[in-house]
């Protein structure tokens, strides 16, 4: 499908504005068509009906952007790595693109400043970023083409934020760095989940990690593994371990 190109008026709002600057500051481009990457930053839980009686949301674009930051990462690595086996490739790609890496990375770059979301779920923004980061993704997809946003994803995304041999070298699991450290601590270490948020089109699990019996990192997710794995970071953050 051709997307056809909006021409924004000359008078266009202060939001189309501000959003115009924070792609181009992202991205390092400016975007043809804002309507997609306006739809990009709409999370679920603010979404409206549209005259279909359907609500627009950015979870379509996050559908696309997903298989499509995959396909950039895959073919990167492949020809990075030109004799690994497909186990190592997968490996890798899962560490670069998995969900908290995805959060970590959407944070830095400025996506919290962009998406929409119910400001009455205080840790909403906690776990959405990663997912609004695909949608712009998929954005540029269909605003600008497979070879620009190829280029986006390894140039922007990917080669300024991650160290490839310290990541091939390190092990990505904090949970398991946490577990590690508490035993060899002599610490006694526990994981709690500690509120499940549930609407028709989302649930938010919030772990909480105790070291003798001390709170220490709070994370969140969309699974219990997810939030677990998110509060085991904060902790390693917390006692400097990583």
């Amino acid at each position: 499908m051709v997307w056809k190109i909006l021409k924004l008026p000359k008078g266009k709002s202060t939001t189309d504005k501000k959003l115009i600057a924070a792609i181009e500051n992202i991205a390092g481009f400016s975007p043809s068509n804002i309507e997609l990457y306006k739809l990009a930053t709409i999370h679920t839980s603010v979404a409206k009906e549209n005259n279909q009686g359907q609500k627009e949301s950015n979870e379509r674009l996050e559908y696309l952007g997903d298989a499509i930051l995959g396909a950039a990462v895959a073919e990167f690595l492949f020809k990075k790595f030109p004799f690994r086996n497909e186990g190592f490739l997968t490996e890798i790609r899962s560490r670069l693109v998995n969900r908290e890496s995805l959060n970590l990375l959407a944070r830095k770059i400025g996506v919290g400043k962009i998406v929409q979301f119910d400001q009455k779920n205080a840790q909403l923004q906690q776990v959405i970023l990663g997912n609004t980061l695909e949608a712009i993704v998929g954005a540029i997809y269909l605003d600008k083409g497979y070879a620009k946003t190829k280029k986006f994803v390894i140039d922007k995304l990917i080669l300024p934020h991650n160290d490839l041999e310290e990541l091939i070298n390190s092990n990505s699991n904090f949970k398991s760095k946490i577990i590690e450290w508490s035993q060899k601590e002599g610490k006694e270490l526990r994981f709690e989940v500690i509120d499940i948020k549930k609407s028709r089109n989302f649930k938010e699990f919030t772990a909480q990690i105790f070291v003798d019996n001390e709170p220490a990192g709070m994370g969140y997710g969309n699974s219990k593994k997810k939030a677990e794995q998110d509060a085991a970071l904060k902790t390693c953050e917390l006692f400097k371990i990583l």
